[in-house]
C-alpha cells in the first residue's frame, strides 16, 4: 500500500454559506477557519491550500458572551510615535462589523504563507444579500439533501 500525496489537480473548491445571526463569534470563526483550511476534506494536508470558499452573512448580528462588548479591544499602531490606537468591540461592531469576523478567523488560521491565500477566499457581508448566490446555491442544495438522508 502506498502513501497518498495530495496534488494540486486533486483540489476541488466548493462554496459554503455561514449565517452569523445570533451565533457566538468564536463558533462562527472556528467553522469558517476549518472550511478555509480544508480540514473537513480527506485530502487535507498542512503544506497545501486545499480549503473552500466561505461566505459569511449577517456579520452585524453576531453574538458575544460575557462582558466582551465593553472589555475586548482591537489594537493597531500607525508606526509613528504616539500612534497607538485601540477600539472596543462595541465600537467596532457599530462601525465595521465585518472586521470583527475577519480578525477572529485570521487569528485561527496558520500564520504562514498560506494564510493570505486562505483569507482571500473569505467573503463577509453585513446583511442577508450577497453576490455569490449562484455559487452557494448548488452547495446548499446538496447539503440539505445529505441532511435529509441521515
Amino acid at each position: 500500500m502506498k502513501t497518498y500525496s495530495t496534488k494540486a489537480s486533486d483540489i476541488k473548491r466548493e462554496w459554503h454559506l455561514i449565517d452569523a445571526q445570533d451565533k457566538v463569534l468564536g463558533k462562527v470563526a472556528t467553522q469558517a477557519a476549518n472550511l478555509l483550511m480544508g480540514k473537513h476534506k480527506p485530502i487535507f494536508v498542512r503544506n497545501m491550500d486545499v480549503g473552500d470558499y466561505v461566505v459569511v452573512i449577517n456579520a452585524e448580528k453576531v453574538r458575544v458572551t460575557g462582558e466582551k462588548l465593553k472589555d475586548k479591544s482591537y489594537y493597531r499602531h500607525s508606526g509613528y510615535p504616539g500612534g497607538f490606537k485601540s477600539t472596543s468591540l462595541e465600537q467596532m461592531l457599530a462601525t465595521h462589523p465585518t472586521r470583527i469576523i475577519e480578525h477572529a478567523v485570521q487569528g485561527m488560521l496558520p500564520h504562514n504563507r498560506l494564510e493570505a491565500r486562505m483569507m482571500t477566499r473569505l467573503r463577509i457581508f453585513t446583511g442577508e444579500a450577497h453576490p455569490y448566490v449562484g455559487q452557494v446555491k448548488a452547495v446548499e442544495a446538496t447539503a440539505a439533501a445529505g441532511e435529509k438522508g441521515e
